[in-house]
């Protein structure tokens, strides 16, 4: 196999894998194809979606985020609890009341600025990805409990729940964010210069600084967006609910890594793509709905699923040896 007809091969593997799958479980199961089953593919890959949008960007640059799942849990408490109690300025006796517009601008900029922490501990204190990312999800989920008092925030409206229950021109609201989102970041990734910096410092970060890039900035942007979009991930997962539970968004950060390694984007940094994370969410939708399906014991399904992580990696490095 040549070099062009192997290239290309390896772009095609996520959209092989999928229509293998879908092929598979369609003999396997008769409800797969079914348009409730498909509609509900597409209803539970949002919020995946959203995730892996925001962790595409940040693998993109050679990083990692294990907060996302945390993240997107507090922005979502934040959201609910505003709109349901306001907030108290106690030093002026005054509650501020919130509207469901309101709410989900404040839970974004929390999401905001948990990832902007996230890139000022990475950039300017040096911290590893990893180390800062998941002091970040002890954080996040600590501040999600002290907000809550370990309870959920129910009853928070149809205005508000329609974010994530409610449909326009059949479809889902949800699925409506998560795509209008994939158009705008692949715009933003392969069409403005944050989006060829993103790659530039991915590909080589001393090489990006002295073509005159400032690595540290396009980072913590990258993080900042990562929190951002965690939070409207965590805002359509409790407009769904119709609560914020305090426990939400736990292990999400595992189906967001897989979706974008799965869908071809490297571990290490500058080669991958926005449609090819969108191709990873939907394999893992594919599998986790098919294994759901065929009965499949959740314990199980773990299993599968990080078999399928690592198979993903290792067909990464392979790929990048034999470049």
């Amino acid at each position: 196999m040549n070099a062009n007809a192997r290239e290309l091969f390896k772009k095609l593997q996520p959209l092989i894998a999928l229509a293998v799958m879908v092929i598979a479980l369609a003999l396997l199961s008769d409800k797969f194809l079914t348009f409730a089953n498909q509609r509900n593919i597409l209803l539970q890959i949002s919020v995946n979606l959203c995730l892996s949008i925001g962790m595409t960007l940040i693998i993109l640059t050679g990083g990692i985020d294990l907060s996302v799942g945390a993240m997107l849990g507090l922005a979502g408490a934040v959201a609910a609890g505003l709109l349901k109690s306001g907030f108290v300025l106690k030093a002026f006796g005054v509650v501020l009341q919130f509207t469901p517009f309101g709410a989900v601008v404040a839970g974004i900029l929390v999401g905001l600025a948990l990832g902007g922490f996230n890139g000022l501990a990475i950039t300017k204190f040096k911290l590893p990805p990893f180390v800062a990312t998941l002091g970040m999800l002890s954080i996040a989920r600590g501040l999600t409990m002290l907000w809550t008092g370990g309870f959920p925030v129910t009853d928070l409206g149809p205005k508000f729940g329609f974010i994530g229950a409610g449909v326009l021109l059949s479809v889902p609201m949800a699925v409506w964010i998560s795509a209008v989102l994939v158009v705008i970041f692949y715009f933003i990734s392969r069409r403005t210069v944050l989006g060829r910096y993103i790659y530039a410092v991915g590909g080589s970060e001393k090489a990006a600084a002295f073509s005159g890039i400032n690595v540290n900035r396009v980072k913590f942007w990258v993080y900042a967006l990562g929190g951002a979009l965690a939070a409207v991930a965590g805002l359509i997962v409790t407009a769904r609910l119709d609560a914020a539970d305090p426990k939400a968004g736990l292990g999400y950060e595992l189906d967001s890594i897989a979706a974008v390694v799965i869908g071809g984007t490297s571990l290490s940094g500058g080669r991958g793509s926005i449609l090819g994370t969108v191709l990873g969410c939907l394999i893992i939708g594919v599998l986790n709905n098919g294994l759901f399906l065929l009965d499949v014991s959740p314990f199980w399904q773990q299993v599968v699923k990080g078999l399928v992580i690592l198979a993903a990696v290792a067909a990464d490095k392979l790929g990048a040896r034999q470049e």
